[in-house]
């Protein structure tokens, strides 16, 4: 059984370039979600979470505001299940 990757925040900034602080709001936001935290509480990302700032940042770079960009990212989300 292969095991997931989970990434600390640490290293999810280091890989999207978007700011320690930005991926608490985004988090606090609903935007993005951790996977799990650890038992010390460190919050962990699984991989797809780079896809969806990339989409965050795309949506951003084309003047959506981040409540536009939150409705868009639960309709895709609805529309996946």
């Amino acid at each position: 059984m292969k095991r997931e990757k989970l990434f600390k925040i640490g290293e999810v900034i280091e890989y999207s370039g978007f700011s320690r602080q930005t991926i608490h709001n985004y988090t606090l936001a609903d935007l993005i979600s951790e996977a799990r935290r650890t038992p010390s509480g460190h919050r962990l990302y699984d991989d797809s979470v780079f896809d969806r700032l990339e989409k965050i940042k795309v949506l951003q770079s084309k003047n959506y505001t981040l409540m536009q960009i939150k409705k868009i990212l639960e309709q895709e989300s609805r529309g996946k299940k």
